[in-house]
């Protein structure tokens, strides 16, 4: 293969689900339908938070940022394939390739630290209650966020720059439907040596740190429910992690089982459905995960629809 560096590269093929020109229509609707409801559900969590005074919490502050970086993420990755869809055509320019790998890293990362904070929350919450308010302040919350954004993106440029060093071959064609970092890796000539070094060492730091701190959480938190005496007291305080556990579970075990699929298996359609799994379903179930498991939420939802016929009559009138 001729190699070519990335000044000579125009654009990337994004081989997506299936090339069945049958399917395509079908595809199309899925993933549209998939990413309003991802969309108007986020939105929606966003919105009941912001409105009701009793959702002021950090709990829920938390879960409005993680619906937020849903809906982004969720945005970075879906409207390029409908596109393509839709052009028929399976090109990427080279540069909105970069930028669909900044993206999705970004908020990738970012929902990995969100699912960790949330889980520390609830740690606090549950184990140090009578604390919980001095030590989930408002600007520790803040602070708390923009570390993980901070860290976010400083992780995601730095892997960025390096993608921009690599010199690339004329096979250009990537198994997913959006451009993925360790994707792109594999399709570079040049030596990705240190690409790879950087990319486990920080797969290991800013995925290990979290997924050890949920842990960690989870194990003070059960500590604590084993010693409660009151079943009432134990279940309402259990009841507040099932939807963040639920939501832990969908996002880290759908990724998991990318890899798993990725490292059993060479075919390439298998590694792009699976990449669904992570990129597009949890982002898609965490309202409903949350507004269904959660009796506050579902009180201020209910409010909050409730009145959107009343504002739309304020506005005609």
């Amino acid at each position: 293969m001729q190699p070519r560096n990335h000044t000579d590269v125009s654009e990337f093929l994004l081989l997506g689900l299936t090339d069945d020109p049958e399917l395509q229509p079908l595809l199309f609707i899925l993933f549209l339908t998939m990413l309003l409801v991802t969309i108007v559900g986020n939105l929606l969590i966003i919105l009941t938070v912001i409105s009701d005074c009793h959702l002021h919490t950090p709990m829920y502050f938390f879960l409005s940022n993680l619906s937020f970086t849903d809906i982004c993420l969720s945005t970075t990755t879906i409207p390029q394939m409908l596109m393509n869809i839709q052009a028929h055509n399976r090109s990427i320019t080279y540069t909105g390739c970069l930028i669909q790998v900044y993206f999705v890293l970004v908020f990738a990362t970012l929902e990995n630290f969100f699912l960790a904070i949330m889980a520390y929350d609830r740690h606090v919450a549950i184990c140090h209650p009578l604390r919980y308010t001095v030590i989930m302040n408002s600007r520790f919350c803040g602070l708390l966020i923009l570390f993980s954004l901070f860290v976010s993106i400083v992780d995601t440029l730095l892997h960025s720059l390096m993608v921009l060093q690599l010199i690339f071959c004329t096979d250009l064609e990537i198994s997913l439907f959006f451009c993925e970092v360790v994707q792109v890796i594999k399709l570079a000539c040049s030596d990705t040596h240190i690409n790879n070094i950087l990319l486990y060492f920080a797969t290991s730091i800013f995925g290990g740190i979290p997924v050890c701190g949920i842990i960690f959480s989870y194990i003070q938190i059960v500590s604590s429910l084993l010693r409660m005496s009151s079943v009432g007291g134990k279940y309402k305080a259990f009841s507040t992690c099932g939807s963040h556990l639920s939501i832990v579970f969908l996002f880290y075990g759908t990724g998991l089982g990318v890899y798993i699929s990725s490292a059993l298996t060479n075919s390439s359609r298998n590694t792009a459905v699976a990449s669904v799994m992570y990129a597009v379903v949890p982002q898609m179930l965490n309202p409903f995960i949350y507004s269904l498991r959660n009796k506050d939420m579902k009180v201020a939802l209910r409010k909050l629809i409730n009145k959107i016929p009343m504002i739309f009559q304020e506005c005609i009138v």
